[in-house]
């Protein structure tokens, strides 16, 4: 009994050393970037990056430190001089969102601070310059060719709008993502791309997430675009690799 005991205790010893020594050994599988690669950015909106924007206070914190803002620009920039599409996947709420019946608790928090709110979605009064927009500095590479801005996603993913189907239809198959927020519409994102059949990777100092009492949705984000992407850039290293 004392043998078996001390064989079944030495079976747990190499077994979580050898866990160990694989999560050290946690793969890169890379990403090349081709003529299929397009680049995803979800909700580039002044609700989430602008200090005048109602998440301001929870997310300013993770955007300031991984220069979010600039690094987003980089990416429009990049794209812009390699020829690379570019996809908007933004978030809107219109009025008759505000009629649901059961939210989680990030939804419940959007809609009560009026989060990316649109009175309808066939009318533009008071979209410009409001939370919904998207920040001023990315709209002038927006309004070009090579951005396609696909309808809005509702809650975190992009199940429900036709971001597949509008990146399918220009025979896409590689996707660089980053926007916000990391731990929710990014991964959202990432998780349900790579479902369907896409290959992924993430920038991830492009991204930021909220960072609040006794949870840093940041640190959550970047663990998971390493464990499930194909690789995670930063900034510079897309850049790098994109002009050598």
């Amino acid at each position: 009994m004392k043998m078996q005991i001390l064989k079944s205790l030495f079976t747990l010893l190499v077994v979580a050393g050898t866990s160990t020594t694989l999560f050290a050994q946690l793969p890169d599988p890379g990403f090349k970037i081709d003529g299929t690669t397009a680049i995803v950015i979800t909700d580039p909106q002044n609700d989430f990056l602008s200090p005048n924007g109602v998440t301001w206070g929870v997310v300013g914190e993770s955007v300031t430190a991984n220069n979010t803002v600039e690094n987003l620009e980089t990416l429009f920039q990049l794209a812009e001089a390699n020829g690379i599409k570019v996809f908007i996947s933004p978030h809107y709420y219109y009025k008759h969102d505000h009629s649901w019946k059961f939210e989680g608790a990030l939804e419940t928090l959007m809609h009560n601070i009026s989060m990316f709110d649109r009175g309808d979605q066939l009318q533009v009064d008071g979209f410009e310059g409001s939370g919904a927009d998207f920040l001023e500095p990315y709209k002038k590479y927006i309004e070009k060719d090579f951005v396609t801005v696909v309808g809005p996603h509702k809650v975190f993913g992009p199940e429900q709008n036709d971001l597949s189907l509008q990146m399918r239809k220009q025979k896409i198959d590689k996707v660089i993502l980053a926007g916000m927020s990391g731990n929710l519409c990014v991964e959202s994102h990432m998780r349900e791309l790579l479902e369907d059949g896409f290959e992924v990777a993430v920038v991830g100092d492009a991204t930021a997430s909220a960072i609040v009492p006794g949870y840093d949705g940041n640190a959550a984000a970047q663990t998971n675009f390493r464990f499930i992407a194909s690789h995670v850039y930063t900034t510079q290293e897309l850049k790098k690799e994109l002009t050598k």
